[in-house]
């Protein structure tokens, strides 16, 4: 793993705990609260210029069913982050003061109230169409051994277990009526242990994963149906060396769980369906392959 993608792995983990942290926004009073949001910003902000390749392939390439999904979860959340930095920044009692800012804070109010919780949703849900991408990654620090049969399964299981209680916290601590702005005002209580509450909200943030990692899958199967049938009557993947060289002018990368990395072949298009880290699975095949010295 090279430097820029530890640089993107750290920036990741960091933007998730601060959105944790800045959830927990009456525990820690304005001040940390505003530092904690300004140095978030700074992250989204150095997450994007690592990321700017996604920027420039906007225009490129064909626009599949699980590419268009992604796309919209990724322009929501910058929105959200945005509405975030503005309304912010006009409330501001301390990390921006200096500015002469007057008027308008029953709206800003409004909006900090509505972007915060669908910052939260949407980063989530943004974790989870990365989900296969980040098991990769921790497999291959493991060492990456394989995962049998029954880690998998009871991995399933958990995550269900864990995104059926995360859906009832967001019901119980009223979260769609932040989300659709139906009160003016985010209640706490202020007795309960700090633990729980974070404990909800990792709860809510791991349901969201699920989902998005679920519905990611469908896309991708609805987006390349062939590769879903075969790939239905070839369970038994065999693990082969990480391609690391070029694969051809025309590459693609769908980062969508689970990842398909497509070329072209003879000017045909070729695709492989991966699913983590250096499992391959070649499920989905068009025209013929041939290799050249």
């Amino acid at each position: 793993m090279n430097a820029k993608a530890k640089l993107k792995i750290v920036l990741d983990v960091a933007m998730t705990l601060a959105l944790l942290f800045l959830m927990g926004y009456p525990w820690w009073g304005d001040v940390a609260h505003e530092w904690a949001g300004a140095g978030m910003f700074a992250l989204f902000i150095a997450h994007h210029i690592l990321n700017a390749g996604w920027w420039r392939s906007l225009g490129k390439g064909r626009y599949t069913p699980a590419r268009v999904f992604q796309l919209v979860i990724d322009l929501l959340v910058l929105l959200a982050m945005l509405g975030l930095m503005v309304s912010g920044v006009m409330l501001s009692n301390h990390v921006f003061a200096f500015l002469p800012i007057s008027g308008g804070m029953s709206f800003a109010r409004l909006l900090h109230m509505a972007s915060a919780y669908w910052g939260f949703v949407l980063l989530s849900l943004h974790l989870g169409l990365h989900w296969n991408m980040i098991l990769g990654m921790v497999r291959r620090a493991a060492g990456g051994k394989p995962v049998g049969k029954t880690q998998r399964i009871a991995g399933n299981g958990i995550g269900a277990a864990v995104a059926v209680y995360g859906l009832v916290a967001f019901v119980r601590r009223g979260l769609p009526m932040y989300l659709f702005v139906q009160t003016h005002f985010v209640f706490f209580d202020y007795s309960e242990p700090i633990p729980l509450f974070y404990l909800d909200y990792l709860a809510m943030m791991g349901a969201c994963i699920f989902l998005a990692h679920w519905a990611g899958r469908q896309f991708v199967f609805l987006s390349f149906p062939d590769m879903h049938n075969d790939c239905k009557q070839n369970k038994q993947t065999r693990s082969v060396p990480t391609m690391k060289k070029n694969i051809g002018h025309s590459a693609a990368l769908y980062p969508a769980p689970p990842v398909v990395v497509g070329t072209r072949v003879n000017g045909r298009p070729t695709y492989q369906y991966l699913r983590t880290g250096e499992v391959i699975a070649p499920c989905m095949s068009f025209g013929k392959q041939e290799q050249k010295g």
